[in-house]
């Protein structure tokens, strides 16, 4: 089935049935990020990885254990209503390999489309760069579809964020308001609905709301405010990705789920969550990848 598109910041209404019509599962799972495993030799060595990276990177491992992701996926023989990427689903930045990220994207579209269930996808740093510009944003969603947007599924509402603008919007600040604003608007929904969900790529944090910043998480004072906010709306899970290895904390009774990569991780191994949706709770079970 493969990637299914947001327009309009939503996607199609038919692709899922809005309404409660029992428990459900839903896989969650981030940075298959095709193309990674080559650069780990030079994490510290910038200049090299830049000069090498068109015509030297490679992505056979991450092909490898998407394969055996989809494969997994397939044979789960209550099938979960869809599966969510949260984020980096290449690694090949757009305004800097873009030749090299078409060849990712191809590979990355062949695999997945043979996955039997819609595969939403979230936006990533890597998918419009560190410091994002209307450019790389324009891009993503020629590739992906819209990268802010909302689902209902089962009763529930499904909230993607594009966590980039919230690392660094210099040159996307009219794009940013308006996710702040469109977010402002649906959240004002969540009594209307069993539960409310968030996807995102970067975490607020990574294992205590009160953490010093770090690379993988997000800037105070704005976390604060942004978990005060969700969880004022009534948001009580958020899941993502981009730490490629098992985390997450509590935000009051707000669970934020850190989850490891498809691809190459580090730390845990490969791999996904289950998430089991319930009238009154929602529980998930972190699963391994099989070769």
């Amino acid at each position: 089935m493969g990637v299914v598109k947001a327009t309009g910041h939503a996607l199609p209404a038919e692709t899922f049935p809005a309404a409660w019509l029992g428990d459900f599962t839903f896989i969650q799972a981030a940075d298959c990020q095709f193309g990674m495993e080559w650069t780990i030799p030079y994490f510290e060595d910038g200049e090299t990885l830049d000069k090498l990276y068109a015509e030297k990177c490679v992505w056979e491992y991450e092909e490898k254990w998407s394969r055996a992701f989809v494969k997994q996926i397939n044979s789960i023989a209550e099938k979960p209503l869809f599966a969510v990427m949260c984020g980096d689903m290449l690694d090949a930045f757009p305004d800097r390999f873009p030749e090299v990220r078409d060849a990712q994207k191809a590979s990355f579209d062949g695999i997945m489309s043979q996955m039997d269930i819609p595969l939403v996808c979230v936006c990533g740093n890597h998918d419009v760069g560190n410091s994002p510009t209307p450019q790389t944003v324009d891009r993503y969603r020629s590739e992906f579809g819209d990268d802010w947007f909302s689902f209902v599924c089962g009763d529930v509402l499904f909230l993607v964020l594009n966590s980039q603008y919230y690392e660094d919007d210099t040159h996307v600040k009219e794009m940013s308001r308006d996710q702040d604003s469109w977010l402002t608007a649906q959240l004002s929904l969540t009594p209307s609905y069993k539960h409310t969900v968030v996807f995102q790529h970067i975490p607020w944090f990574l294992k205590s709301p009160d953490e010093e910043k770090e690379y993988f998480n997000i800037v105070q004072p704005l976390r604060e405010n942004m978990l005060k906010k969700l969880h004022s709306a009534g948001v009580r899970k958020i899941f993502t990705g981009h730490y490629h290895r098992n985390a997450g904390g509590w935000y009051k009774d707000m669970e934020l789920v850190v989850t490891s990569a498809v691809g190459p991780p580090l730390g845990d191994g490969n791999g996904y969550r289950v998430v089991k949706v319930t009238e009154c709770d929602i529980s998930h079970q972190y699963v391994n990848i099989e070769l």
